[in-house]
């Protein structure tokens, strides 16, 4: 029996978004709710690519952020450690009125952030301001485009977290709209900063893996409680009810990215097709009449059917005839995994198993290398950024001090003048695994679909990323504002220091992703 399908927009989403459906690509068949023909329009006037276009350069990064819940509610300090936070914005006043407090108390700027919390369109005051060179946004995934649109129309760059947009249509526009402003709009992928992450590339970079041919990377990670049924958000209802709009794997950038990275994509390889398969929709049915915490008045029981698989799998093949699976399920019981995986010609590497073997290194016993030797192996492929920020990253943590490595990097990108390790052709070609998985599951039946190149033939250049060498930054030297350290704010190895929606690190440094 195939799993339901059904996604149907309501009339607030598309006024939200400013858009009917297809309309922002400019091309027929492009959106959301009909992928099947995809299709890279052409370039309008002023649309130029932003492949290799570096940041402007600035003296200080002055930052707005917008939500300040579970997820950008936790990320405010690390924000105020490296930047200026200028202005900030939530539905809650209690939330603004919280991080303000948060931010002056690192005592690192005299000045307060203005806060904005008149309503679901303050942002629109937020985007508005001159004294904003970014903006963060961390809202439920529905406003990620709205927000992330209007802050590039009004001269901003813009970091959001995962994902920049569930619908085609969408990321087709945000993508243009970069082109367009000249604004880069960046997918703010912790996992891609996390220590051993940023080992695996270097070690792919080594060419220990001789060429790749396959990796795989996921999200599986129970959510039940207290992320969907729980109120661990606000509105409590809002991530559970993308279960009932469309049958989708709603998830994949934390195992997508770093993969991607490894194997070059958009930078010598691109994503060519995908056919997802999912399982029937049973396990929040079951958890909503089981669980006694789940009480007769709860939201859920007024929630639509839902109609999204326990567990998606999508296999992704590339131009150069690689290919990746990925995994998501956050509806099962089931122990935190990416399941992160590397494959090539001279070797292996499983990072959720904290094993390699690799030929290259003279492995030829069909062991696997394990424990203290599958970590020698790694620390030798130590990226310049963990020797660098170690003390910071354990003081401000985050996902192991992953979350704040990532702030960190982006910020010196900016006041560098470099490029984004992670561009808007990056961004889109990860977050496209959603809207085309729903539409390969559309029919019931094994059915691949083709992957946009958002890039529209700039794929095949060569374009730096997460290889570069540490740069001169004049403001890594002793006594500078981003060298020092906060106090009494919060303590390293908190529960509040290293919040979010996931776990804290457990075998390997960085266990959870946002």
């Amino acid at each position: 029996m195939a799993s339901p399908h059904r996604y149907v927009p309501s009339r607030r989403d598309l006024l939200r978004s400013g858009i009917s459906l297809g309309a922002a690509t400019g091309v027929a068949g492009v959106g959301t709710a009909d992928a099947s023909t995809v299709l890279e329009p052409p370039r309008a006037q002023g649309e130029r690519s932003m492949v290799n276009v570096p940041f402007e350069g600035f003296e200080n990064v002055r930052v707005g952020l917008i939500g300040l819940g579970n997820r950008g509610g936790s990320q405010d300090v690390r924000w105020g450690a490296v930047s200026t936070v200028t202005a900030v914005c939530d539905i809650r006043p209690e939330r603004v009125s919280r991080t303000i407090a948060r931010i002056m108390q690192q005592g690192f700027q005299d000045v307060e952030p203005v806060g904005y919390s008149a309503g679901e369109q303050d942002f629109l005051k937020l985007v508005q301001r001159d004294d904003i060179d970014l903006i963060y946004i961390a809202t439920p995934w529905e406003w990620h485009y709205p927000q992330a649109r209007a802050a590039m129309e009004h001269g901003k760059h813009v970091a959001v977290e995962l994902p920049i947009s569930p619908h085609l249509d969408e990321i087709w526009s945000l993508v243009r709209t970069s082109e367009r402003t000249r604004k880069h709009c960046m997918l703010l992928e912790n996992v891609n900063y996390f220590r051993p992450e940023l080992q695996m590339f270097n070690m792919v970079q080594a060419g220990l893996f001789g060429d790749l041919q396959h990796g795989s990377g996921g999200y599986i990670h129970d959510l039940r409680w207290p992320y969907l049924f729980g109120g661990a958000y606000h509105p409590e209802y809002w991530r559970r009810r993308w279960q009932t709009r469309m049958n989708a794997l709603h998830y994949p950038m934390h195992g997508l990215g770093p993969v991607s990275a490894a194997m070059g994509i958009n930078r010598g390889d691109r994503f060519d097709e995908l056919v997802a398969v999912a399982s029937l929709p049973k396990a929040l049915v079951l958890f909503r009449e089981e669980d006694p915490r789940v009480a007769p008045d709860h939201s859920s029981w007024q929630d639509r059917p839902y109609i999204s698989g326990d567990r998606h799998t999508c296999f992704v093949t590339t131009a150069r005839g690689r290919f990746i699976r990925v995994e998501h399920d956050v509806n099962s019981p089931h122990p935190y995994t990416r399941e992160t995986t590397l494959t090539g010609t001279r070797g292996s590497i499983e990072l959720d198993n904290a094993r390699v073997y690799l030929e290259s290194l003279g492995h030829n016993d069909h062991t696997w290398r394990t424990g203290s030797a599958y970590t020698a192996i790694r620390q030798q492929y130590d990226h310049w950024l963990w020797p660098l920020l170690e003390g910071l990253a354990d003081q401000y943590g985050g996902h192991g001090g992953g979350d704040f490595v990532s702030i960190f990097r982006l910020v010196q990108l900016m006041r560098l003048g470099m490029t984004p390790d992670i561009d808007v052709y990056d961004s889109a070609a990860w977050c496209s695994v959603i809207p085309l998985s729903h539409e390969s599951l559309r029919s019931g039946r094994l059915r691949p679909v083709k992957v946009p190149d958002f890039t529209r033939g700039h794929w095949k250049e060569a374009r730096p990323t997460f290889d570069r060498p540490q740069p001169e930054d004049p403001q890594l030297r002793a006594g500078s504002t981003a060298g020092r350290r906060a106090t009494g704010i919060i303590e390293p190895g908190s529960s509040e220091a290293n919040g979010d929606a996931d776990p804290a690190p457990g075998a390997r440094s960085g266990q959870g992703g946002g």
